[in-house]
């Protein structure tokens, strides 16, 4: 077996590494500047979660040589083998990558011209000296892609970023909609966030508002072009067709030979001694099945097998191709088959969604003392630590720092920002807490006073801004076991404090990382969910409420819950709750039961779903979504397996508002594995009930009361 000097940390942390192929070798990208690709290069990619599974992904720029392109595919080759052959390995094409790679870059992936041939180096980080144009495009899935520093490669219709190192500028089309706006402004933080590293600024301009900086940048404005439609988009009525090979080399070379000339198929067909190819390759997907006694030379070919199978077919060079080892497959190659069963099929969607092996994995509860002895247990992506270095917390006052007492570490309230500093034997972290219900003059002072503690430190920490809501799992676990506490409005400040309600209700839930976070939501029966934990707080009692499907950390940490309130707890399980507790949420009404919570190995998914281009548009969010993509100019659709729901934005067209059941239907027909007569519930914004809204982790009935993009503004 090969093994390269680079393997031997791969695959031992939970999280991304990324290499660039350099003269033929592999060269790790820094941290800060993930999600930048050259369009001249190769680059390979591994996802490692805590399982541990693996992910790996072969990134082709359009410009990239040959030769580069081999490399990847030998060193693709040589990791899964170190790996044991494991790993679902995924072939990347610029402009076409799959949703499980945009999933890892949720604000948005780069293109940069140029590549290793052409001298072209990566970005050094805090670098005041660039100058480059990002043209921005997509709404779920974002690409900035570098273009000619020139007025003529602007539009009416999109955002650009003009970066000039120590300004960074949002351009904004006279005819660009407001989610477009959202999504670059996020792209826009990241730049100066982690590029950066907080020293650039940021600016929002608008079509025809330029600043002298653009025109001396760009030269004297000439005309700007009309917005361009978008049309590179899935259309989803393509998904129904799927063909079904098997790969044999029996006769001495690689034969394919067709098993089912059509989708849904059958588990069944899929023999452990063979491999095979799953066509469906008019929607731009190959996937390439290694059966785990099939023979080494077939599995080792599998790769190879779906490229040469393109060629064959004479499919776009654009096609995806996901190679998956029994116990691997992915969502989206599950959903061609009408049977598909797992082995123990016990995983919910608030839990650690597992690719591969799930039936060899044992599920270890999360014990973050333990973390050197056993890292594949404890660590999620950008866990530096085990949390246990040194940590000072300020809250944000009048625009300065005013520390906050240790003994109240790990509870935040939506009404303030805080600044956590965080010292280990590597370095420093500065964490930006910015509660959803603090003040505009707040969140420009935490970002203020973060780079000022920067400064001081002579610009080493890395600095992480923290929105609530989106803790990352590092930041929960420096609260050592207990959970992260996060009250809903009101302030920790002295004198300041709003009265808190008589009757209040916690939402424990924990992270796929193993870490936990309590956060505080309305008080009625309708926000429980069957796979979690609550803590009801009472005039005269304090509940902890378990959920069918909850786990044993997120019972251990209810109970630092029910220590802040103090007294005793009544223990109450699903299905057995007292009249006083119901009387005291409002009654009993409908709360998130679904079956499919306690037995599920298909995640929810969420899709944007549009109809503006004359034809049905379904276009998946990448990664783990949240309450903010869902996008209030669109309809959304949830795929909860077992059920569809249609969520009508307020600024839906009329169109898409009449059409969504015709958009809904139309989806599950075209399902290959076959689902049509499924549920399907259309909602509207601000009307969202309980069965929908449980699939979100702390849904805020406020959240729209204030325009997002005021939101992600405050934060330039």
């Amino acid at each position: 077996m090969v093994s390269h000097k680079e393997f031997v940390g791969a695959g031992k942390q939970p999280g991304l590494q990324i290499w660039r192929i350099e003269n033929l070798d592999l060269k790790p990208v820094p941290k800060a500047l993930f999600g930048s690709f050259f369009t001249g290069d190769a680059y390979l990619l591994l996802f490692t979660t805590s399982a541990p599974s693996y992910n790996i992904h072969m990134w082709l720029g359009e410009e990239c040589s040959r030769d580069e392109s081999g490399a990847a595919a030998i060193f693709a080759t040589q990791l899964d083998d170190f790996l044991g052959g494991g790993p679902v390995q995924y072939r990347e094409v610029q402009d076409c990558e799959s949703n499980t790679f945009m999933g890892y870059f949720k604000s948005g992936i780069k293109y940069q011209k140029g590549g290793v041939a052409s001298g072209f180096q990566h970005v050094v980080i805090n670098d005041m000296n660039v100058k480059r144009l990002l043209h921005i495009k997509g709404r779920r899935a974002i690409r900035a892609t570098e273009v000619d520093m020139s007025w003529r490669s602007f539009n009416k219709g999109d955002c650009f970023i003009v970066d000039l190192g120590k300004d960074v500028y949002q351009w904004c089309g006279s005819e660009c909609n407001r989610f477009e706006r959202l999504k670059a402004s996020e792209l826009a933080i990241g730049i100066r966030d982690n590029e950066r590293n907080g020293r650039a600024k940021l600016h929002m301009v608008e079509e025809g508002e330029e600043p002298q900086a653009i025109v001396d940048a760009l030269g004297p404005k000439t005309a700007i072009a009309p917005a361009t439609p978008d049309d590179d988009k899935v259309d989803t009525a393509n998904r129904n067709k799927g063909a079904l090979y098997m790969i044999s080399d029996a006769s001495g070379s690689m034969t394919v030979s067709m098993v089912a000339p059509s989708s849904p198929f059958k588990q069944a067909m899929l023999s452990h001694e063979e491999c095979y190819i799953l066509d469906n390759g008019v929607d731009s997907n190959i996937f390439v099945w290694k059966g785990p006694k099939a023979n080494m030379c077939e599995r080792k070919a599998a790769m190879s097998a779906g490229v040469q199978f393109i060629k064959d077919k004479n499919y776009a060079k654009n096609c995806q191709i996901q190679v998956l080892p029994a116990g691997g497959e992915t969502t989206l190659f599950k959903q061609f088959f009408c049977d598909w069963k797992d082995k123990d099929e016990t995983t919910g969607p608030s839990k650690a969604y597992t690719m591969g092996r799930i039936a060899k994995v044992a599920k270890v509860p999360f014990d973050a003392s333990s973390l050197h002895a056993n890292k594949a247990m404890a660590a999620q992506h950008g866990m530096v630590d085990d949390g246990r270095g040194k940590m000072e917390i300020w809250r944000v006052e009048k625009g300065a720092k005013v520390p906050v007492a240790p003994a109240s570490y790990g509870h935040f309230y939506g009404g303030d920002c805080y600044i956590i500093l965080y010292s280990y034997s590597q370095g420093h972290i500065i964490y930006t807490w910015q509660g959803l219900k603090s003040t505009q003059d707040e969140l420009a002072a935490s970002a203020f006073l973060t780079v000022q503690l920067d400064d001081s430190m002579g610009g080493s920490p890395v600095q992480v801004r923290v929105t609530q809501g989106q803790e990352p799992p590092h930041l929960m676990t420096l609260f050592q076991g207990k959970p992260m506490i996060i009250h809903s409005g009101g302030t920790s400040r002295q004198g300041g404090q709003t009265a808190a309600a008589t009757t209040r209700l916690f939402h424990i839930r924990q992270s796929s990382s193993g870490a936990t976070r309590a956060v505080e939501v309305e008080a009625s029966s309708s926000s429980l969910n069957s796979n979690d934990v609550f803590v009801l707080k009472t005039p005269t009692k304090v509940f902890v409420w378990h959920g069918v499907g909850a786990s044993g950390e997120e019972v251990k940490a209810a109970k630092h819950v029910v220590d802040f309130f103090g007294g005793a707890a009544t223990e109450v399980s699903e299905g057995k709750e007292p009249a006083d507790m119901w009387s005291a949420l409002g009654g009993k009404k409908e709360y998130q039961s679904s079956k499919s919570l306690q037995n599920m190995v298909k995640p929810p998914r969420l899709f944007g779903c549009s109809n503006k281009t004359g034809r049905l548009i379904v276009e998946e969010v990448p990664g783990d979504f949240t309450q903010s993509d869902l996008a209030t100019d669109d309809v959304m659709l949830l795929d909860t397996w077992d059920q569809i729901f249609l969520w009508v934005g307020n600024e839906a067209n009329e169109e898409e508002r009449t059409g969504a059941p015709k958009i809904a239907k139309e989806y599950v027909n075209t399902d290959p594995s076959g689902r049509s007569g499924l549920p399907i519930t259309t909602i509207k914004q601000g009307s969202e009930p309980p069965t929908f809204t449980g699939w979100f982790q702390a849904w805020d009935p406020k959240m729209w009361e204030t325009d997002p993009l005021d939101r992600i503004r405050a934060r330039f």
